[in-house]
Parts: C-alpha cells; sequence; structure tokens
C-alpha cells in the first residue's frame, strides 16, 4: 500500500487525545511537578522515596513523551546579601564566589510540558455524555440529522491520515486496522462483498443513551473509505457484533452521507 504523508491539515485532536500519556508508575512524578515546579533528580527521588535511578527511568519515559522539558540548572548564589540590603551592609559581607558544579554530569531540572501541564483533566465522558444529550434533544429533524453527518464527517477527517489504501476495500481494511490501533476489536473480511465487523463499540456509553452514535459512526467510516457504507448488523437490535458492509464495491471517491 502507498505510504501516505502524515502532514494532512485536518485537526489532530483524537490523536491529542489518545496520545501515550503517563503511566500510572509515573503519575506520582508528573504531580510533583505540577504542585512543585522545577526539580533535579536529587529532589525528586527524596520526595517520592525512590531511588534516583528509578527517577531517571521515569523522566526518561516522560521526555520520549514530551509530556516533561529539562534544563540546566542555574548556578546558585552562596551568601549573597539579602535583596535590598544597603551599601555598608553589601561592603560588610563576605566575599562568597558563584558555587561551581562539579565536574561530570551536568545538573538538569525537570518541569512539565505544555503537553504534561494538559494531562490533569480527563472528563471527555462527561462532556461527550452532555454535548450529545443536547444534540438529540433538537426538535428540529433535518437540523439534527445533518448535525450528526458533520459530526462523523469531524471525526473522519480528525484520523483520515491513518487510513491507507487507494481503492474503498484497501481503505475499509486500513480503517479496522485504525480502530485496532484504538483499542476497538475490529476485523476485516473480503469477499463479494466486503465488510468491516466491530465486536466493540468505540462510544459505548453513548451508544447506550442513544444509538444515533451509530449513525455518526457510520458516516465517519463512509468518508475514511470513500464509497456507500450501510450498517447491515448491529448490537443494539441484538446482533452478534456491528457490521459495516461496502454497498457498492466499484464506488470511487467521495461518498455523501446518506
Amino acid at each position: 500500500m502507498p505510504h501516505r504523508s502524515d502532514s494532512s491539515p485536518a485537526p489532530r485532536l483524537v490523536d491529542q487525545a489518545l496520545a501515550a500519556g503517563p503511566r500510572p508508575s509515573d503519575m506520582p512524578l508528573v504531580e510533583l511537578l505540577r504542585t512543585s515546579g522545577p526539580r533535579g533528580v536529587g529532589a525528586l527521588a527524596t520526595e517520592l522515596g525512590v531511588t534516583p535511578t528509578a527517577v531517571r527511568q521515569r523522566l526518561e519515559r516522560l521526555l520520549q513523551a514530551g509530556l516533561v522539558v529539562r534544563a540546566l540548572a542555574p548556578l546558585a548564589e552562596a551568601g549573597a546579601p539579602p535583596a535590598g540590603a544597603g551599601g555598608a551592609a553589601c561592603a560588610a559581607a563576605p566575599s562568597t564566589p558563584r558555587t561551581r558544579r562539579s565536574r561530570g554530569r551536568p545538573a538538569h531540572v525537570f518541569s512539565l510540558s505544555d503537553k504534561g501541564r494538559r494531562t490533569g483533566g480527563e472528563n471527555f465522558r462527561d462532556l461527550a455524555l452532555v454535548l450529545w444529550h443536547e444534540i438529540r434533544a433538537i426538535a428540529d429533524t433535518e437540523v439534527r440529522r445533518g448535525l450528526l453527518g458533520r459530526i462523523g464527517t469531524a471525526l473522519a477527517e480528525m484520523v483520515e491520515h491513518e487510513v491507507t489504501g487507494t481503492s474503498p476495500v484497501d481503505r475499509l481494511e486500513g480503517t479496522a486496522e485504525l480502530l485496532r490501533r484504538r483499542r476497538v476489536s475490529a476485523e476485516f473480511f473480503a469477499g463479494d462483498l466486503p465488510v468491516l465487523i466491530s465486536h466493540s463499540c468505540p462510544y459505548p456509553d453513548l451508544a447506550e443513551c442513544d444509538r444515533g452514535i451509530c449513525a455518526a459512526e457510520r458516516v465517519m467510516i463512509q468518508h475514511l473509505v470513500g464509497a456507500p457504507v450501510k450498517l447491515t448488523e448491529c448490537r443494539l437490535d441484538g446482533g452478534t457484533c456491528c457490521r459495516f458492509s461496502l454497498a457498492d464495491t466499484a464506488a470511487t471517491g467521495s461518498a455523501a452521507a446518506q
């Protein structure tokens, strides 16, 4: 399959939400940096009650994830007179040179990056449920249907750069791979009527409240595939899975929402 560039101008909100965050074992360190500001390895090890080696391992993971930034520790000024002291006090103060770092490994301090600071809350579920309830409360059927279609299209535009393939069949298979990368159990089966089978719902809480999310999901898959897609089986109707089938394997180009 041809390689697709990752320079798509589509929003990357899904990527940001699902990007690798801190491990549970790293969260005490993240919260310490959040509340206490920049710290060196020694101070972090002392405050967390772990070894410096353990702190370095956690910091390395957080640095690679872009959640933490590193900077050279400022040289301390030892024996300096208090701020605002007059000339006499300054004259009486002993002359103390700036402390020097020992030779070898430079001293660094670590702090949370902008991305790291955004890990403080994950209330997406509550927000999604409230927004979805308000969408479904729209009385005008046409307005509501159009909004659901735009939601499905917007979801697809966020991730379409991750789906490879030029034919609808290839892109349906690529969509199944995309869902699996997002920990949604999905399979692809080729044949006279290629089908994507989803064994778990990407939005289970919303689906329990209102099956309208199924329509948005179908539009999303249809946009990613570039051909008409039908939801031919749904778990909400008692099926064992949700089955999305290509309506026309010869179709090409972008399909409009049905």
